[in-house]
């Protein structure tokens, strides 16, 4: 039996999962804060974001698991960055999708 999933398209389930990632204001507040810097601590992005650790730990799983941020572990520290590949990735895909031409009439 066929997952539902393989009745979409590769690009249609990379976009899925990059917008799911993006579907939180504390994962684009972390993704701004690595975005302008080469790399930030686990601890450095708790000091500065209003949440908890283990919330914290969360939101960077959602993000690592959709690829667009990498982490190498040094125990006891955690050092995570934009992965910049899938970050393009992600911007050539949902700015291909808002790009479409859409057709405007009244949808009553």
């Amino acid at each position: 039996m066929k997952a539902k999933n393989n009745k979409f398209t590769e690009t249609q389930q990379l976009i899925s999962k990059f917008a799911n990632a993006l579907a939180n204001p504390v994962r684009i507040s972390i993704l701004e804060l690595l975005a302008d810097r080469s790399c930030c601590y686990h601890g450095d992005l708790s000091a500065e974001l209003p949440i908890a650790n283990s919330t914290l730990s969360q939101h960077l799983k959602v993000l690592k698991d959709a690829g667009l941020i990498q982490g190498e572990i040094n125990p006891p520290k955690t050092k995570y960055c934009i992965n910049p590949e899938n970050w393009g990735l992600a911007r050539g895909l949902l700015t291909g999708f808002f790009d479409k031409k859409i057709y405007s009439y009244k949808c009553d």
